[in-house]
């Protein structure tokens, strides 16, 4: 009997489940923070997918990119991410961001937060990184409201859209996200919903490997407050919307993708070219104004500094 249990119980050389399936993304992943904090059906998830797609497919070195969010719902992205990421202030991610593109031009540096953090608090750092054509990818999650908070109206919720600060709908005139990058300065701009998972990783990966201010809104439910004030249904009811109501149209004028209260969304890809970014231009500028003093930052393990010394 002993000889055959032991027979029966004898390992096969066949490795443990666990040791074998691992998912694909899973090196990306804090899975020790897992499960996330997000609502069923929020599309933070998804572009969350998308952007380790993206990192897959760019082939970038991950101990070279860096990952920035704010507050909010989105500004928790970083923190799952195993990667270089920071978790900053409320509306300060862009600024904390240039600070780790000029301090180390090798990092790809990327910002993930939401439409509140970006667009309202962190308005002015976005048309100024823009501006400047910092070197950083931002992914605007836009929800339409400032989620984690209680659902109040922000600068992105369409007019008439039921809010918490707003019972009777909104009036304000709300920001068109890809125009407004288009007329700060960034060099990529497109637009998904979080239905085009496929599409928002091919247009991350472009980002991604394109030097300069590259900006993508990502159109995400949020089935807790914004859909539920505004009795639009469960989050598979605002994707099928998703499905019926977007209109992909590459290179089309920014001025004329504004969206309406459950009116259509034009997506795609609106600006794709190319620009001296920040640095580049720095260095070009003072190279030409200094000449030989002049010695190009190369990042923080070099031992070379901006100036030669004077003889």
């Amino acid at each position: 009997m002993s000889d055959i249990t032991s027979e029966m119980t004898s390992p096969l050389n066949i490795p443990e489940p666990e040791e074998t399936l691992k998912h694909p993304m899973e090196q990306y992943l804090r899975t020790e923070r897992l499960p996330h904090i997000w609502c069923a059906s929020c599309g933070i998830g998804t572009v969350l997918t998308a952007y380790i797609t993206a990192l897959q497919k760019s082939k970038l070195d991950p101990k070279k990119v860096a990952v920035v969010s704010g507050i909010g719902c989105s500004g928790r992205a970083a923190g799952y991410l195993r990667l270089d990421s920071f978790h900053s202030t409320h509306g300060r991610a862009i600024p904390f961001a240039t600070g780790l593109a000029v301090g180390n031009p090798e990092l790809k540096v990327t910002v993930i937060s939401g439409d509140g953090d970006l667009i309202a608090i962190g308005g002015n750092h976005i048309i100024h990184a823009a501006r400047r054509n910092i070197n950083m990818t931002i992914i605007c999650i836009n929800n339409f409201n400032y989620a984690m908070t209680g659902g109040q109206a922000g600068p992105t919720t369409p007019e008439s859209a039921n809010a918490s600060t707003a019972p009777y709908g909104a009036y304000e005139y709300p920001f068109n996200l890809p125009f407004l990058a288009e007329s700060s300065g960034a060099i990529f701009v497109a637009r998904w919903t979080a239905l085009h998972i496929r599409r928002m990783a091919k247009s991350m990966t472009k980002a991604l490997l394109k030097p300069g201010f590259s900006f993508i809104e990502v159109i995400a439910p949020c089935s807790t407050l914004y859909a539920r004030r505004n009795r639009l249904g469960s989050g598979l009811d605002l994707m099928k919307y998703y499905h019926d109501s977007a209109i992909i149209k590459h290179g089309i004028d920014t001025r004329e993708v504004d969206i309406d209260f459950q009116d259509r969304i034009v997506v795609g890809e609106f600006v794709n070219k190319d620009k001296t970014h920040f640095l580049e231009k720095r260095d070009q500028f003072l190279s030409k104004k200094l000449g030989d003093k002049y010695v190009p930052y190369k990042g923080p393990n070099s031992t070379t500094s901006t100036m030669k010394e004077e003889e």
